[in-house]
């Protein structure tokens, strides 16, 4: 394949991982305001999405494998379609998350679980998700560095929630009935501090390999 084509090829997945990221991020955003609202139908709708995102995971990790194979990349190339290889992983992981948090909403069994805000840690979680996609996009090493960075702010925020959610149900008392259904939703709320906590790793992790993509530098792989 001559240099041009093969540049254009590789401009194309680009484009294309980067547009599967917005659209992981979107159905992220979804399912948390779905959590929100305690709209099980919205929940349902992302959750059932869910193959959308598998097929074109799958079609673009066909296309890494074909161009490892059939072009045999060197260098800056070859860094480049690996990353991009598994960054597709951590997208299709995403996209798992949104998926549960949809199930959550979904599930929900009481209404007596107290209202716990989850907005700002789904809008920390996302916006490190989306400027890990945009250092991918524009090979930003700064960028890369910062989404590491902004973990640690998402990881006190999550453990913030939990405790939040437990001061608050300290001052409850649940009759037998109430209390089971309760247990259940906690749960799925502990869950879905955990999955959003989640996606801030994998922000990382496309961080991560970013930054050995543009600089072989591996000090953000862990």
């Amino acid at each position: 394949m001559p240099r041009d084509s093969f540049a254009a090829e590789l401009d194309d997945l680009r484009a294309d991982i980067c547009d599967l990221g917005a659209t992981v991020s979107e159905r992220l955003d979804r399912a948390a305001t779905a959590y929100e609202e305690r709209d099980a139908a919205a929940g349902h709708a992302v959750a059932t999405a869910d193959g959308e995102i598998n097929e074109r995971y799958l079609a673009l990790e066909s296309r890494c494998i074909d161009l490892l194979a059939l072009q045999q990349p060197v260098a800056s190339d070859l860094r480049f379609v690996t990353a991009s290889f598994k960054i597709l992983t951590d997208l299709e992981r995403v996209g798992d998350l949104a998926a549960n948090l949809g199930d959550y909403v979904e599930e929900m069994e009481s209404g007596a679980v107290p209202r716990v805000p989850i907005t700002d840690i789904s809008e920390m979680a996302r916006t490190q998700l989306d400027e890990a996609l945009s250092a991918y996009e524009t090979g930003d090493p700064a960028r890369c560095r910062a989404v590491a960075e902004a973990d640690t702010d998402l990881d006190e925020r999550c453990g913030a929630a939990t405790d939040d959610l437990v001061r608050s149900l300290v001052k409850q008392s649940p009759s037998e009935e109430e209390l089971e259904p309760l247990m259940a939703d906690t749960q799925r709320f502990l869950l879905t501090v955990r999955d959003l906590e989640r996606v801030g790793d994998h922000a990382v992790n496309i961080a991560a390999r970013t930054l050995y993509m543009v600089e072989s530098d591996d000090e953000l792989i862990y």
